[in-house]
């Protein structure tokens, strides 16, 4: 039976996937809880990080130390950057990039990290079978892409950073956990992957929409993670 974990950031995000987890119990170690459950017949073991890179790093380490997991799935919300992307899309993530790691004075470009590189790819088998897992999802009123997940320690609401991000990494969406729940799993040789569903774009005022959105964003990511896990637990 495959024993996952998965990172999320904010309390709604844990809500939608509670919702879809059965047999729970709870674990606290130290001052991080943990939530673990079933879904289809994978176990999951979720734990809600909080915003942000440190927090995120930390979550995952301890989810990996603590518990013989096979793989890391961050779920979660994002800002659409790509205007291909509306909102209640969703990004099943091929690489992830930090928009704010920034050592170009050495001769560096934007985003590359000393022993990483400039990004961090996304493991290609669960990619794949993610992909397969939804590609014939009934539902046509949303979009599911294949793309690049920007994180950096800041909730983008400047049009300008938002354009200058599309141009610089090609990226899709923007997010502040996601490259450093990567990063900690690459350097731990664990295989990673991510859903983000689009929740809001930045306009100088998307705060606003964000919140508006954010439980229906989160209900459209918890829909695809089900499908996916219960296929993965046919596996």
């Amino acid at each position: 039976m495959k024993k996952i974990g998965i990172v999320v950031a904010m309390q709604e995000e844990l809500e939608a996937v509670e919702e879809i987890l059965e047999d729970v119990e709870i674990k606290q170690i130290n001052k991080t809880r943990f939530i673990i459950g079933k879904i289809g017949e994978c176990i999951c073991i979720v734990v809600h990080c909080g915003i942000g890179k440190v927090n995120a790093a930390r979550a995952t380490q301890e989810l990996i130390d603590k518990f013989n997991i096979d793989y890391i799935m961050n779920v979660g919300v994002a800002g659409s950057i790509n205007d291909d992307l509306d909102i209640g899309d969703v990004l099943i993530g091929k690489h992830t990039v930090q928009h704010d790691f920034d050592i170009t004075a050495f001769r560096h470009s934007k985003g590359y990290i000393p022993g990483i590189g400039d990004n961090i790819e996304c493991d290609s088998q669960l990619v794949s079978r993610m992909i397969e897992s939804i590609k014939n999802v009934e539902e046509k009123s949303y979009n599911i892409k294949l793309g690049i997940v920007a994180t950096g320690d800041i909730f983008c609401t400047d049009v300008a950073m938002k354009d200058k991000i599309r141009s610089k990494f090609d990226a899709d969406v923007v997010d502040m956990e996601c490259g450093a729940i990567a990063q900690v799993a690459y350097l731990n040789e664990m295989p990673f992957i991510v859903i983000r569903s689009v929740s809001d774009s930045p306009n100088g005022k998307n705060e606003k929409t964000f919140e508006e959105n954010l439980p229906f964003a989160c209900k459209r990511f918890a829909n695809v993670l089900k499908r996916f896990l219960e296929q993965e637990g046919q596996r």
